[in-house]
């Protein structure tokens, strides 16, 4: 299985996982929601292309872009989006951060089992 192939099972299962939860946690409502099409909309193609560009030259660059667009989302979900949409802050920007840090490291756990010397079955 290739690296993107692996994050894209990583981010389904972690997308699946989340989504359970948010169903589950009562007081979890739209901005628990919108937390997650947020972070999917963003991550998924940002995952991606790092996945794809590691051991090429623009590596670095590809993820320093990663990170501020993550920042980004952030800022624009709390700055624009609540008092546009009259959301509750928490209840958007703690499950957006918390998503954004776990496909973060799952994009570490997919490139060190793809460039380790460790093989799969």
């Amino acid at each position: 299985m290739t690296a993107s192939g692996r994050y894209a099972a990583g981010v389904t299962a972690t997308s699946g996982i989340a989504a359970a939860v948010i169903a589950l946690v009562p007081g979890a409502g739209t901005e628990a929601w919108l937390a997650l099409a947020l972070a999917l909309a963003v991550q998924v193609p940002l995952g991606i292309w790092l996945v794809g560009s590691v051991g090429r030259p623009g590596f670095l660059a590809v993820w320093v872009t990663g990170m501020l667009g993550r920042l980004a989302l952030v800022g624009v979900a709390g700055l624009v989006l609540v008092p546009a949409l009259a959301l509750r802050a928490g209840p958007l920007l703690v499950p957006l951060a918390l998503l954004l840090m776990v496909f973060l490291l799952l994009e570490g756990a997919v490139l060190m089992v793809q460039h380790s010397r460790v093989e799969i079955r």
